[in-house]
């Protein structure tokens, strides 16, 4: 990467919100002061909170429109014949969740910086302060339906033995409650020690073990809010998945009607 620094078509983007959690439940934060305070040379910020999410959505953090979506990154920069680098400053599931919104509007050129930021400090390679910017480009978004499930759609893979809802929130809060017939993959697994993606070997293991890479299925993974869930959904693309949908409301939409039943243990059929 550090190679490519200032090639024409390359958008580095920071992708940092900060999460934080108290008495009255998860709040999150814009990075943008972070990233003034460092980041990648040539590196632009991209606000998800406010320029990729849509409050009207089902929960708090759902997915924009592909309009917002188009409006948020071409002003930023990056157009059709970009090649983006994504990462974040914090544990990689928001870097995650940007790759995994390009996808959904229909953008494959987009990778995620291993390790994120912190690997790329350790490793003594340049930073910048301030913001960078780049030229307003056209960006076209052509969403991929099928990489995004409504709570309906979970509600009916509950008893759908062709569909695996694959939950990426820690064991403890599985065991606390999940949606019916669940495997368990937390996301703090599938990386190591220094926030890089474990080895495609150890991965597979992982998912091999709750039949994800079984053929037969389809993974739909979902966490708490929608995030980390979209690093289940990268380790899954990196061991060959193309079919991975995530459940964009995960457990915030989930739980939002008291009559949907919870599970406590593995309930697979």
């Amino acid at each position: 990467m550090h190679a490519r620094l200032g090639e024409g078509r390359l958008r580095i983007v920071d992708a940092t919100v900060h999460l934080s959690f108290d008495a009255d439940g998860a709040h999150v934060a814009s990075g943008r002061d972070s990233y003034l305070q460092g980041h990648l040379p040539g590196a632009v910020f991209v606000d998800q909170i406010a320029g990729l999410s849509d409050p009207d959505g089902e929960a708090p953090f759902a997915a924009a429109s592909s309009e917002k979506f188009a409006a948020a990154v071409g002003e930023a920069g990056i157009g059709d014949d970009s090649t983006v680098v994504v990462y974040d400053t914090v544990n990689g599931i928001w870097a995650t969740r940007l790759w995994w919104q390009f996808g959904l509007e229909g953008f494959d050129d987009v990778v995620v910086l291993d390790g994120g930021f912190d690997a790329w400090a350790k490793a003594g390679l340049p930073t910048e302060t301030g913001e960078s910017t780049h030229p307003a480009a056209t960006f076209t978004a052509r969403r991929r339906p099928e990489r995004i499930a409504s709570t309906d759609e979970v509600a009916a893979a509950t008893a759908d033995s062709s569909v695996l809802l694959v939950n990426a929130l820690d064991r403890e809060s599985f065991s606390g409650g999940h949606i019916p017939s669940s495997v368990n993959v937390p996301f703090g697994e599938l990386v190591d020690e220094s926030g890089a993606l474990r080895p495609l070997d150890e991965l597979r293991g992982l998912f091999t073990e709750v039949g994800a890479l079984d053929p037969t299925v389809r993974p739909v993974t979902y966490c708490g809010g929608g995030i980390a869930a979209t690093a289940a959904a990268f380790a899954l693309r990196a061991l060959g998945r193309n079919d991975v949908a995530v459940y964009d409301g995960s457990m915030n939409a989930w739980t939002a009607d008291p009559e949907r039943p919870l599970a406590s243990a593995d309930s697979r059929p």
